[in-house]
């Protein structure tokens, strides 16, 4: 479609939409039209959600979790262990393991993995935070709920360097990941296998 067929105002909505993970600019085209033509229906409820969200929404400053509220829903449940902490990557990996209904306990969100190649090193991620939160209130265990690619394997492993001797157990999950998975994408009966099959590092 020639930038010219539509107004500057669709062709920056198609260039934003495009930005999204999966989506390029033919299956971006294919969204806005979707939405255009369902403005009331869609796109105006959609467009008031999405400035809903990014008014309200902002990272828990205890786990990194996203939510409206600060802590977190999770870190605000008077029912979960305090003495489990499960770090994961990122949020779909909190939210995934939520979504399963195995784990009670309390989590961290790291903000990603190390990762030489894309020049992402401990201090770009909330390892500190989570070695300073160990050391104020000491868990019993903390699980290493990382993917088990190879970056996730190293950031695991530096992770477990890092919290030595300041928790009792260290341990990640085991049988029923994957090599090269990723935890969003698992069924709730592998992540249950995962989680229960977990091992000392």
């Amino acid at each position: 479609m020639s930038k010219h067929a539509a107004g500057p105002e669709i062709q920056r909505m198609i260039e934003l939409i495009a930005r999204l993970p999966g989506l390029g600019p033919r299956s971006a085209r294919r969204a806005a039209l979707f939405l255009l033509k369902r403005k009331d229906s869609l796109l105006r409820p959609l467009a008031a959600a999405l400035g809903e969200a990014a008014d309200k929404i902002e990272r828990c400053r205890q786990c990194g979790n996203l939510d409206t509220l600060q802590p977190c829903g999770v870190c605000q449940a008077p029912d979960r262990d305090e003495g489990l902490i499960c770090v994961v990557e990122d949020v779909p990996d909190l939210w995934a393991l939520e979504r399963a209904g195995i784990f009670r306990g309390r989590y961290h969100v790291l903000g990603g993995v190390m990762s030489a190649l894309d020049g992402v090193g401990p201090e770009d991620l909330t390892i500190g935070l989570l070695v300073q939160r160990v050391q104020d209130s000491p868990p019993r265990e903390v699980i290493l709920a990382l993917n088990a690619t190879v970056d996730g394997q190293t950031t695991a492993h530096y992770v477990a360097d890092r919290l030595e001797g300041s928790v009792e157990s260290v341990s990640r999950l085991a049988h029923g990941v994957p090599v090269g998975g990723e935890l969003d994408y698992l069924d709730e009966g592998t992540l249950a296998t995962a989680l229960r099959s977990r091992r000392g590092v």
